[in-house]
């Protein structure tokens, strides 16, 4: 089994609202890619603007970054902290 890590940060508080988002409109979109086995977002309870997820793969290849495509596709509103957080990592949106 593989497990891809990602760290998120985004303002300060929304860090609940960054998790439900993931879990919202990332989540389905992982659901339907082979190998997906499921998937854990964690929050910091020190740091209100702190997310990690994990993503949990049956094999390496469906582990590897294909995600920013698909999020395309998800359409993740402008003002959704996922969108600010994944472009702040170089990710479009």
């Amino acid at each position: 089994m593989f497990t891809r890590i990602v760290e998120l940060t985004t303002k300060p508080g929304k860090n609940e609202q960054l998790s439900a988002t993931i879990n919202d409109k990332v989540l389905s979109i992982l659901k339907k890619q082979k190998g997906f086995v499921d998937e854990m977002v964690l929050i910091s309870d020190k740091e209100d603007n702190r997310v990690v997820g994990l993503s949990f793969w049956n094999t390496r290849e469906g582990s590897t970054p294909r995600l920013p495509t698909k999020l395309q596709q998800a359409k993740l509103p402008s003002r959704c902290p996922t969108s600010r957080a994944l472009s702040r990592r170089g990710i479009p949106t």
